[in-house]
């Protein structure tokens, strides 16, 4: 917690509330001051401490704090619900806690209501009504709200003057959870006082979505990079190791070297409840036991212990170029640059079912360096949405970066044409093996193709497998060597994260098949665009643009 100017008398009450709640589940019911950790009694006093009671102005709207498993979170935000609404002066308000599912939000509120009965004084103030876990102030009239997420419970015109969000983790898998937060915030800037607390440890997948989002706004408040700018004022507390700790380097990987992490000298760093009940003699049980379980096993318990956020390249079988893949990217890059850098360009298309994503990816290679530069987009059919709910967060997001479009197969197809169309437009295709697709399912693709002038020549039907396996070895080496630069995608760091290697004989091979339910489709279209590319094409003849305009 930084040194903050808070409002002391504020920031004292607020803590002193805090501290002398008991702990309805301990022995002995210890008060809040002598039982929880430090860190949470110091956000207690910044939350309170942001409040100029006498100017009615809250310095900080927002604080969201990444904390790791076993931090009591629930508890000390059940304590925090009830010294809110002690310290609120505005009649007939509304604090909320939301928790992800139903069982968390039961917790929180017996968490809540147990603290109340251990207070003679608290039972006269507040009277909880379990049938739907709320807890009313019978001073302010004013009313705690415990639930799980749900867009329906913000609906109406309450007053919202306190939210806290638990668990964002698993909330942002959800489509709407982006859509929840800004009505959530909205809500509370109808108040002078209202202010949203977010606890969540980190993600056990690659995060998505609002956690996404929202930890990367963090991040960057936490870095400073949006010192000079107007912001909503923020203040993160994130228990996250060094990345040089974190993580390895490919030369170590290769080395074989242990990552620095898996020292328990460094775990007390990011455990700020150490030894409330959890010491680290428990942790070397419980990490040894998920050691003997694999490396899956062991970055997902770093996860959830440590904070580790789970990236590219975590499956024992992914691809090794995953490693490198974020090292390498070119936020400069776009289709338009890509022409206009390149003396060279393929192209690869990949596609399947309505359930599948339609991909494209233009390979170009680069003038004077001969470094090789992609960009890459996809297509979802709406069906998608329901078929696969589980990654609609994430399509969500790469609707957003502008690198996906969820249309129906006819627009898809135009939309592809269209942007195939600009590149036969350029002259930079060769005349043959300019353009790779499996040919499984694909008469309509080929139908929309030729519709923008790409001949029959320069389409070269590359089966999944042992056709793209010198790909996967080729693009790994060029992104070892730094001569193969990609546009910066979050759509293509999701997708090498989903690849998965299969081995047949001497070859390594990334298939769907291999990927299972995990989407790949722009990964296959780039290996192919790659084949292509591998076998030092030169551009071709250029069409003009009133050829290009009858095909688009």
């Amino acid at each position: 917690m930084p040194d903050l100017p808070l409002f002391v008398d504020e920031a004292d009450m607020g803590l002193a509330f805090f501290d002398e709640l008991r702990l309805p589940d301990v022995p002995g019911n210890p008060r809040l001051g002598d039982a929880s950790g430090q860190w949470f009694r110091d956000l207690v006093r910044a939350v309170f401490g942001s409040w100029d009671s006498v100017n009615k102005v809250r310095m900080i709207r927002d604080f969201f704090a990444l904390v790791p498993k076993g931090s009591s979170k629930t508890t000390y935000s059940a304590a925090l619900m009830l010294v809110a609404m002690l310290m609120n002066f505005r009649p007939r308000a509304t604090a909320l806690f939301l928790g992800e599912t139903q069982a968390v939000a039961d917790r929180a509120f017996e968490q809540a209501v147990g603290m109340i009965e251990e207070s003679p004084d608290l039972r006269r103030r507040f009277h909880p009504r379990d049938h739907d876990k709320t807890i009313e102030d019978l001073v302010t009239k004013s009313e705690i709200m415990i639930a799980s997420f749900d867009l329906r419970i913000l609906t109406g015109s309450m007053a919202l003057i306190f939210v806290l969000l638990d668990e964002l983790h698993l909330l942002g898998k959800r489509a709407n959870t982006s859509r929840v937060l800004r009505q959530i915030r909205g809500g509370l800037d109808k108040t002078e006082e209202g202010v949203m607390i977010i606890t969540t440890t980190q993600s056990d997948e690659p995060p998505t979505g609002a956690f996404k989002s929202e930890l990367k706004f963090v991040r960057n408040v936490r870095d400073g990079l949006y010192r000079g700018k107007i912001i909503r004022p923020t203040l993160p507390l994130l228990y996250e190791l060094p990345r040089d700790i974190a993580t390895l380097t490919r030369e170590e990987r290769k080395r074989g070297v242990e990552p620095r992490w898996m020292n328990p000298a460094c775990w007390p760093w990011v455990m700020p409840n150490i030894n409330r009940p959890i010491t680290v003699s428990s942790m070397l049980a419980d990490f040894a036991s998920e050691r003997e379980k694999g490396d899956e096993a062991i970055r997902i318990w770093a996860s959830q212990h440590l904070n580790i956020e789970i990236g590219t390249g975590t499956n024992d079988d992914g691809w090794s170029g995953a490693d490198l893949w974020d090292a390498q990217a070119d936020e400069r890059l776009t289709l338009e640059s890509l022409l206009a850098r390149s003396e060279v360009v393929t192209i690869g298309v990949d596609g399947g079912g309505r359930d599948d994503l339609l991909g494209l990816a233009v390979m170009g290679r680069e003038k004077g360096t001969r470094h090789w530069l992609s960009w890459c987009y996809a297509w979802a059919d709406p069906i998608v949405l329901e078929r696969r709910k589980d990654i609609a967060a994430h399509l969500d997001d790469f609707v957003k970066e502008e690198s996906c479009s969820i249309v129906d197969i006819a627009t898809a197809l135009t939309e592809l044409t269209a942007m195939v169309a600009i590149v036969v437009a350029s002259g930079l295709l060769p005349d043959k093996n300019a353009i790779g697709i499996d040919p499984n399912r694909a008469a309509a693709l080929f139908e929309a193709l030729f519709a923008a002038h790409v001949t029959d020549e320069m389409i070269r039907r590359l089966l999944q497998g042992p056709a793209l396996a010198p790909a996967v070895y080729g693009l790994d080496l060029k992104l070892a060597d730094a001569t193969y630069f990609h546009a910066e995608q979050a759509l293509m760091t999701w997708a090498v994260g989903n690849a998965k290697v299969e081995q047949r004989g001497n070859a390594d091979m990334i298939t769907k098949q291999a990927a299972g339910r995990a989407k790949i489709d722009p990964l296959i279209a780039l290996m192919q665009a790659t084949i292509l590319m591998s076998w030092n094409p030169q551009a071709g003849t250029l069409v003009t643009d009133s050829d290009i305009l009858v095909a688009v």
